[in-house]
């Protein structure tokens, strides 16, 4: 990809005056004022040079990119259309309020939060999730997002999930993971704004730990806390308290929430807690700035969990690339008051970090055989359920570590003796955003409301069954097996995706490939925020 330069080369050609001159003394003030004036404009030069080096980022948003940016805008709609609640604003023509009782058995307000995918339950684990990662992209690509009038958006989704989060945990040793039981949920087809079926609570405490949620809780208060510093100090303090209680819980209570509460395993099944212990202490590094947080990914716990020297693939279920990636930035854009011991752990995840990158890139020695096809166009394919998920993930965490190599003055990525650019990384990305946006053998878009082709069977209660009915439990099921398409378009929806064939099936019961989810939907709005336009990151939250 070509970066556009902030100046311009101007080229000036230059014709003999056959005009004789009347003597040189006449051309002296004009020299002396031509020297003022250049003197004058390197000056001028000079400083806004000095302001560019002084500012977060040396590399200023440049041209829009308006395909990408209309995509942003598209994309950001879902969480309007996975809202829980008394609806505020409510966008969406075909949404009301819903949930409104959630947790009233417990005398807790959970009525806020995002339905996870096409279905009605309020899922914890993917739900901190898509928090974690919808403040990662404020955070990085903040700046673009408020040039494109979606900041604000973004920030408004951030609360409504946070304001859920809070909720859900009111002691500290006490997290409410899920509202709804998953059985009975999925025997009904119904929209949300009339379902009738019992919304039982889950939690995890002391007894029956869920270090996993808790910890991925944690992080996406944290993380949070920090989107909220400046705009909202009162709400960003009790995020942290909670993000701080949360860890604690995790940390000292450790055992997974998938055996404690096995009825979780058909749906979000973890397989494990260390990268979330991880994941949660990063954040709350880069949140408070105690270094008792670092001691913790870089001593002993770094070396029990951190999976050093081996990639693996960033999703709801594994946070370790994003772990490797979160801490290259303090390597690469420097900390101060990091030991020795420190230092050597933190080089061990930008290393780490480095592998995930070479693997991305198709030409790379490295290079993963896992896409769809073995061109630079082969969009990276790991399983058949929900097959998008790595390949947004992957193109999101190549972008950041593109624009953590132009905003640190890092020219090279080393993959076993061959050299790439910055540019690389992020031709990647771009190849994996354009093959979701329509660029592939089907000519479709996996974006709903992006181009003419699009899935128009979203496997999606709300989406599938009209405004007006209300038709029960069981009777909405006649919706689901309907031949027509969706009466309401799930605007933003990213659905699952492509079989490795690339073929995909537009069959609302196709929920492997036709359900979207909230988490997917966070990766693509960070990765579209960093691809908008040509520009690095900001050096510090």
């Amino acid at each position: 990809m070509e970066y556009i330069e902030n100046g311009k080369k101007i080229g000036a050609g230059c014709t003999e005056d056959k005009r004789k001159s009347k003597g040189w003394l006449w051309w002296l003030p004009v020299l002396v004022f031509a020297a003022v004036v250049i003197t004058m404009s390197v000056l001028t030069i000079l400083k806004f040079v000095d302001q560019l080096k002084r500012s977060p980022s040396t590399h200023r948003p440049q041209k829009v990119i308006k395909k990408y940016a209309d995509a942003l805008e598209i994309a950001m709609q879902f969480f309007d259309v996975q809202k829980s609640g008394k609806l505020v604003n409510n966008k969406i023509a075909w949404r009301g309020d819903s949930g409104l009782q959630d947790g009233s058995e417990e005398n807790l307000d959970l009525s806020k939060g995002l339905y996870d995918a096409g279905d009605l339950i309020k899922f914890g684990f993917p739900m901190a999730f898509t928090a974690t990662m919808l403040s990662w992209g404020i955070l990085e690509y903040g700046h673009q997002m408020d040039a494109l009038k979606q900041l604000g958006h973004a920030q408004d989704s951030l609360k409504w999930i946070n304001d859920y989060l809070i909720n859900a945990h009111p002691s500290p040793n006490v997290l409410y993971i899920q509202v709804g039981d998953a059985k009975s949920d999925h025997d009904c087809w119904e929209r949300p704004e009339t379902m009738s079926e019992m919304r039982p609570l889950t939690q995890v405490n002391a007894s029956f730990p869920g270090t996993d949620v808790a910890a991925e809780t944690a992080a996406a208060m944290a993380s949070a806390s920090l989107v909220f510093k400046k705009i909202n100090s009162t709400y960003s303090n009790q995020l942290l308290v909670h993000a701080q209680q949360l860890f604690m819980f995790a940390d000292t209570y450790r055992g997974s929430y998938s055996i404690s509460v096995p009825q979780v395993q058909e749906y979000y099944n973890s397989t494990g807690y260390g990268d979330e212990l991880l994941w949660a202490a990063s954040w709350l590094y880069y949140a408070t700035g105690d270094n008792s947080y670092l001691n913790y990914v870089t001593e002993l716990n770094g070396q029990e969990f951190a999976n050093w020297g081996t990639p693996t693939w960033f999703s709801w279920d594994d946070k370790l690339p994003g772990v490797q990636i979160l801490l290259s930035r303090i390597i690469l854009f420097g900390v101060k008051e990091v030991s020795e011991t420190e230092n050597l752990d933190l080089q061990m995840y930008r290393e780490t970090a480095e592998a995930i990158m070479c693997g991305l890139l198709p030409d790379s020695p490295t290079a993963t055989s896992s896409r769809t096809d073995s061109s630079i166009r082969g969009l990276i394919w790991i399983e058949q359920y929900n097959s998008v998920q790595h390949a947004v993930a992957s193109a999101f965490l190549a972008v950041l570590y593109s624009d953590y190599m132009l905003t640190s003055s890092t020219e090279t990525l080393h993959c076993s003796g061959k050299s790439y650019l910055p540019d690389d990384l992020r031709n990647f990305a771009i190849s994996q955003v354009d093959y979701l946006l329509g660029k592939n053998p089907m000519n479709m878009s996996y974006l709903v409301g992006v181009g003419r082709n699009y899935p128009l069977y979203v496997h999606h209660r709300g989406s599938s069954i009209p405004a007006y009915a209300d038709p029960g439990c069981k009777d909405g099921f006649r919706w689901l097996n309907s031949k027509n398409p969706n009466p309401n378009v799930a605007i933003g929806a990213l659905v699952g995706g492509p079989f490795l064939n690339e073929s995909y099936i537009d069959d609302r019961n196709n929920s492997m490939q036709g359900e979207p989810t909230t988490y997917n939907s966070a990766l693509l709005v960070g990765l579209l925020s960093g691809l908008v336009t040509t520009s690095s990151v900001v050096k510090s939250f």
